[in-house]
């Protein structure tokens, strides 16, 4: 963790933290997650499929979706959360049309059929060649809420 200086926003600030867990790969030009201590909000970046040495994790849609939610999964961890903490999910992947493929391979890492709100968007491409899926999810932190 890396904590920055109170940003401003307007008249208001906010202290902001940055979370970069060892085990996952480095991120290169951005966090893996940023937390609004004040407002006990975690925005964790998108997650791909890939291993701590940046490689594939695998070559297909549902491996690939399994490695990006175990890797949501190491920030929750950092962050002290779970996956009910999570509230917001957004998929960006090449094969849009296999979302019980998706589906299934997030219940089967989050180890639960509850989902929270959730955007799939079909691109065509992503910034890592050979990736097929990327997620990011925004969670509320449990130690904020009363």
């Amino acid at each position: 963790r890396r904590l920055c200086a109170r940003a401003r926003r307007g008249e208001e600030t906010m202290t902001r933290t940055l979370i970069n867990p060892p085990a996952l790969h480095p991120a290169p030009g951005f966090s893996h997650a940023a937390v609004d201590e004040d407002a006990g909000i975690a925005y964790v970046s998108g997650q791909l499929g890939l291993r701590q040495d940046f490689s594939l994790a695998a070559s297909d849609l549902g491996g690939q979706t399994r490695a990006a939610m175990e890797n949501i999964k190491v920030v929750l961890d950092e962050l002290g959360a779970d996956w009910d903490d999570v509230m917001r999910r957004t998929i960006y992947t090449l094969q849009p049309t296999s979302f019980v493929e998706i589906t299934a391979a997030i219940e089967a890492v989050q180890g639960s059929d509850r989902h929270p709100a959730q955007t799939l968007i079909g691109v065509t491409g992503l910034a890592i060649e050979g990736t097929l899926i990327e997620i990011e999810v925004t969670v509320a932190l449990p130690s904020r809420r009363g």
